[in-house]
């Protein structure tokens, strides 16, 4: 079920244009991400679903509704700006901001007790937000933004601040929201949390949405017909035993073993290739080169057109 829908969105400041006819689709209960350069429209996308700001052009729908103030409770926002208040205490700040959010204090102080405590807080809660390290003030915010447990949750750049170890702390919470049933819209320059926590992505550059769609099926069209062989003759070279519907791209050799890297062409089925090499060597290893987001991101960012893309992947 779509739970949140953008149709053809404009946003204009001054003489520039930040989104052009941008639309996104979010599933309930999935893992969206919403990814770009700097510059390429992605916090004003996020800026109008939070009603900051509204757009020129275009339509936003909550469950087949129009988007209208009152759903605004039903969002959860962790900015990439911190936006606590350095001379509150840590504890006093939080539970202001989870009554406004609508939760009675004795609810408040009780789901608070609980985040504060798995993520090791307790003895921050009468310290001012000041005494907090970057990623600490992260921490306060991520809990204030999910403890009202919203339909919606959209984090920009959640990972900003965190060492490795908070890093994996947060994914995993991110992972636990989405069983209980959260939606999430994550925006960030991470493409390995890309490939672990989204279900979904929309790429925006330039104002304008240039891909969409799951991340299993972006990776498979991307996909370059290329494998990695390893094999047990180490004096053999595979060049001479195939013929033009295989590139040999690279091979190497160490004292016991060969590898090497090959194009499949003309769309012939993997199974060609094991074909073809079975009757020469002994293969220890067959695996296929998946491009990465990461792949995908800079290449289809940096270059035009389908093939184009292909090619610069595979580079």
């Amino acid at each position: 079920m779509t739970i949140f829908t953008a149709e053809n969105i404009v946003k204009r400041y001054a003489n520039h244009i930040a989104l052009n006819k941008v639309s996104i689709d979010v599933t309930a209960g999935t893992v969206f991400g919403l990814l770009g350069p700097n510059g390429a429209g992605k916090t004003s996308l996020i800026r109008i679903i939070n009603q900051i700001t509204a757009p020129d052009e275009g339509t936003l729908y909550f469950k087949g509704e129009k988007l209208k103030p009152k759903h605004a409770e039903l969002i959860g926002y962790l900015p990439e700006e911190r936006g606590l208040y350095k001379k509150m205490k840590v504890g006093e700040q939080a539970l202001y901001l989870a009554q406004l959010k609508g939760l009675s204090k004795s609810e408040a102080l009780k789901k608070l007790k609980y985040w504060f405590e798995k993520f090791e807080l307790q003895t921050w809660w009468n310290r001012k937000v000041e005494e907090l390290s970057k990623g600490m003030q992260q921490k306060i915010q991520f809990i204030v933004t999910v403890l009202h447990e919203p339909e919606i949750l959209i984090f920009d750049e959640p990972f900003s601040g965190f060492d490795p170890i908070n890093v994996n702390l947060l994914k995993e919470e991110i992972i636990n929201l989405k069983k209980k049933g959260s939606t999430i819209i994550f925006s960030t320059h991470n493409m390995a949390s890309v490939e672990e926590l989204c279900d979904n992505i929309a790429l925006i550059n330039k104002a304008e949405k240039i891909l969409d769609g799951s991340v299993a099926e972006i990776k498979r069209q991307y996909k370059s017909n290329i494998y990695e062989i390893a094999f047990a003759e180490a004096d053999i070279s595979l060049k001479p035993l195939l013929d033009s519907s295989f590139e040999v791209l690279s091979e190497s050799r160490d004292e016991f073993t060969g590898k090497a890297t090959v194009r499949i062409l003309n769309g012939q089925p993997s199974n060609s290739l094991i074909k073809a090499l079975l009757p020469h060597i002994s293969i220890n290893s067959f695996t296929e080169r998946i491009p990465s987001m990461n792949d995908i991101f800079i290449a289809k960012v940096t270059q035009d057109g389908h093939n184009t893309v292909a090619n610069s992947i595979t580079e």
